[in-house]
């Protein structure tokens, strides 16, 4: 790690970031602004697409099995982000798990709120299914809501008796809308992207009334027995941090294969800032190395 690096990071995400709690029209703006500013490379090529009714976008990189999916759910607070926006991080884990990436423009609050999001994602694995892709050949991402819908979206297609996949990856994930976590508080002065209060008007408007205990709103109040195996990665320094750690003792309480990594000094999503910084490069490069183990293993139990 350069120290250089991220303290420059640091440094922009608390004098420049984008500002989440603005009126949703002006925070998706302000988000899409940013994400636009981030490299992608020039071998990935990207195919707008709809997969169940929900628009989406193909990405392919060089050598990338066809046969095999990293369907990503991208973070924003259930109220922000895209498809478009996250084509530098999506196409490059789906690059680092050797797949095609697949990126779901799930609807978003507050104009459709909980549960419309995990509605799309189900469908959208549903359609992949449909298609004829092995369930083994698909995993599941998606980072802070993504993250959270990740997790949530399994629970509702195990529910509905779809098989499923071969691997799920949560980054910095969010899955408690109540923001119980004693790092809301302990992180806050460390935390240069999100805070408590930021946190609770996102839920507000995702959930629209409904509970925040609602399962499919925070798993970390679901059932998680027969998920496939799940790795974690969040930063020391997130507010988010308990949720992260709490969704991995929840899953190993559920007998779900779970791998936690902590990343020291490391902020919320740093994936995203790969181009700027070497941590960054690394966590996708071995959150991808864990997914294309899983669909590996597929491969040979299923030969």
């Amino acid at each position: 790690m350069s120290a250089l690096e991220l303290e420059s990071l640091l440094t922009m995400l608390r004098s420049g970031g984008p500002d989440l709690a603005a009126p949703p029209p002006k925070a998706r703006e302000n988000f899409e602004a940013m994400f636009a500013a981030f490299p992608i490379a020039a071998d990935v090529t990207f195919e707008a697409t709809a997969l169940g009714g929900v628009p989406a976008r193909w990405s392919n990189t060089p050598g990338a099995s066809q046969a095999r999916v990293l369907f990503y759910l991208h973070g924003g607070g259930y109220l922000l982000g895209s498809s478009l926006a996250y084509r530098s991080l999506f196409s490059e884990l789906a690059r680092a798990s050797g797949a095609r990436g697949l990126a779901l423009d799930y609807r978003l609050a507050p104009e459709n709120p909980f549960p419309a999001a995990v509605d799309d994602a189900v469908s959208g694995y549903r359609a992949l299914l449909s298609q004829g892709i092995a369930p083994g050949s698909i995993a599941i991402a998606g980072d802070s809501a993504g993250g959270g819908l990740t997790v949530a979206m399994l629970v509702a297609a195990r529910d509905a008796g779809l098989p499923m996949p071969a691997a799920a990856v949560a980054i910095s994930p969010w899955v408690d809308m109540e923001g119980t976590g004693g790092t809301m508080s302990s992180k806050a002065a460390d935390d240069p992207s999100l805070n408590r209060e930021v946190i609770l008007g996102m839920a507000s408007a995702y959930l629209n009334g409904a509970s925040p205990r609602a399962p499919l709103a925070s798993p970390l109040y679901a059932n998680l027995a027969g998920l496939p195996p799940l790795l974690i990665q969040v930063g020391s320094v997130e507010v988010l941090l308990d949720d992260a750690t709490r969704l991995a003792a929840r899953a190993a309480e559920s007998n779900v294969a779970v791998q936690l990594e902590v990343w020291p000094g490391m902020p919320h999503v740093w994936h995203g800032f790969a181009s700027m910084l070497s941590e960054g490069r690394d966590a996708i490069a071995g959150a991808g190395a864990f997914v294309a183990a899983r669909f590996q293993k597929h491969q040979e139990t299923s030969a």
